[in-house]
C-alpha cells in the first residue's frame, strides 16, 4: 500500500522536494491530540508557575515571537484578553529588539511568553536578555518545538521560568512552519484553562475532526486551484482570525517564493483602501466567524467582492453553510450537525487551506516546497542579524 501525503505518493514527494512540508500539514490533526496530551501531562506543573505569576499585581502578559511565531501571539492576544481578564499584547521579538524601552517597563512585573519554532532566532534570544536587563519582576514561559535550542536552554524551568516542549512532530523539518505554528497556537489557547482541561476536550476533538475534512475533502480542490494563473492573493480574518489571516498569506507568499504576492486584512478594514489590490488576477480567501453577529460584517464584505466580480476565485472558509455567502468554492467544516466549536479553536483548522494551497502553488510554479526560495534569500532560521548593546537609549 502507498504511503501518501496531501494525496501524493511518498517517492514522488521526494523527488520534487515535499516530502517534510506535505508529511508536516498532514500531520497535523494528530499533532494536536498528542499536544493536548502533552499540555495535560504537565498541567499541575503549568498550574503551579501560572498561579504564581497571576497572582503578581499589576502584572504585564506580552506574547512575543518573530515570523510565523509572532503570529501565534496576534491570534491569541485576543483569546488571553477574553479567558483570563488580564490585558495581554502580542510584541514580536523583532520590536522588542530594537524598542525595548518602548515595551519593558522597569518597575512593572511582565510575564514574556515567547514561541519559538527552533529557539534559535537570534530576535528571540535576545528579547528574553534585554527582558531580564531592563526589568526588575521578570517571569519567562518559553513554548518551543526544540528542546536543544538556545531558548530552551536559556530558560529552562526554574522559580521565575516555565520551559513547554511541545512533541518533537512539531519541529518542522521544512522551511515553512505549519504544524509548530497550529500545536503551539493550541497550547496558547489552553493556558488560560490549564486547571480544567477536561472541559476543552470537546473542542480538541472537534477541530481535530475538522482538520480531517479539510485535508480528506478539500484537498483535491484546493489542488486544482493552485494550477490556476492568480499572481496575488488577499486573505481576510477578523478578531482571533486576523492573526491567522497574517499568517495564511504569509503561508502562500513563502511557498510561491514570492511570485504570488500576498495580502492580509480585517473584513471592515479592507474597505478602507486596501481593497485596491483586488483585480482580476487575484485570489480571495475568507475565514468566516460562528458568531452571528460578526458574521453579519463579513458576509456583507464578501457580498461586494461577489457584485464587483473583481477576484479570479474566491474561497469561504466556515464552520456550517452560509447560505448568504456565494464563493466559488465553500469549505465548509461540519455538515452534520449544528454543533459549534468555540470561536478560538477554530484558529489553528482555518489555517490549513493556505498551507494545502502554498504546497500545491509551489509545485505548480516548479519549486522545491521544502526550500521553495531559489535564491536562498529566506531560510528556515533567519541568519545575518548583528546584535548590539542594549545602553538604555531613550
Amino acid at each position: 500500500m502507498k504511503t501518501l501525503y496531501l494525496d501524493s505518493d511518498k517517492n514522488f514527494l521526494y523527488e520534487i522536494g515535499g516530502i517534510n512540508t506535505a508529511k508536516e500539514i498532514s500531520g497535523q490533526p494528530e499533532l494536536w491530540r498528542k499536544t493536548f496530551l502533552a499540555i495535560k501531562s504537565k498541567r499541575k506543573d503549568i498550574s503551579r508557575f501560572l498561579d504564581k505569576v497571576f497572582s503578581t499585581k499589576n502584572i504585564n502578559v506580552i506574547l512575543t515571537g518573530a515570523g510565523t511565531s509572532a503570529f501565534v501571539g496576534d491570534v491569541l492576544q485576543a483569546s488571553f484578553n477574553k479567558n483570563t481578564g488580564i490585558i495581554t499584547r502580542s510584541i514580536p521579538t523583532t520590536d522588542l529588539v530594537t524598542h525595548p524601552n518602548y515595551y519593558f517597563i522597569k518597575s512593572k512585573p511582565t510575564l514574556l511568553i515567547s514561541f519559538a519554532r527552533s529557539g534559535n532566532s537570534p530576535e528571540s534570544v535576545k528579547a528574553v536578555e534585554l527582558s531580564n536587563k531592563t526589568c526588575n519582576n521578570i517571569f519567562h514561559l518559553v513554548i518551543t518545538c526544540n528542546e536543544e535550542g538556545r531558548l530552551a536552554k536559556m530558560t529552562a524551568s526554574s522559580e521565575n521560568n516555565f520551559l513547554f516542549l511541545l512533541p518533537p512532530e512539531a519541529n518542522d523539518k521544512s522551511l515553512a512552519m505549519t504544524g509548530s505554528f497550529s500545536s503551539m497556537l493550541l497550547t496558547g489557547l489552553l493556558l488560560p484553562f490549564i486547571d480544567n482541561l477536561e472541559s476543552m476536550d470537546k473542542n480538541v476533538e472537534m477541530m481535530i475532526e475538522y482538520g480531517k475534512v479539510i485535508l480528506n475533502k478539500y484537498n483535491d480542490r484546493l489542488k486544482e486551484i493552485a494550477s490556476r494563473e492568480f499572481n496575488r492573493a488577499v486573505f481576510l480574518g477578523s478578531g482571533f482570525f486576523s492573526g491567522v489571516a497574517r499568517e495564511q498569506h504569509l503561508k502562500l507568499q513563502e511557498l510561491t517564493d514570492g511570485k504570488v504576492i500576498c495580502k492580509y486584512d480585517s473584513f471592515l478594514g479592507f474597505r478602507h483602501g486596501p481593497k485596491a489590490v483586488m483585480n482580476s488576477e487575484a485570489l480571495i480567501s475568507y475565514i468566516f466567524s460562528n458568531n452571528e453577529y460578526s458574521q453579519k460584517y463579513e458576509i456583507d464584505l464578501s457580498k461586494t467582492i461577489v457584485t464587483g466580480k473583481t477576484a479570479m476565485f474566491q474561497i469561504g472558509i466556515m464552520e456550517h453553510n452560509i447560505p448568504e455567502v456565494n464563493t466559488d468554492l465553500k469549505i465548509v467544516l461540519n455538515e452534520t450537525n449544528n454543533e459549534k466549536i468555540a470561536e478560538e479553536f477554530l484558529a489553528p483548522v482555518v489555517v490549513l487551506p493556505a498551507q494545502i494551497l502554498g504546497f500545491h502553488k509551489s509545485v505548480a510554479l516548479g519549486l522545491k516546497p521544502d526550500m521553495p526560495s531559489e535564491s536562498g534569500l529566506i531560510s528556515r532560521v533567519v541568519e545575518g542579524v548583528k546584535l548590539y548593546e542594549y545602553e538604555n537609549v531613550i
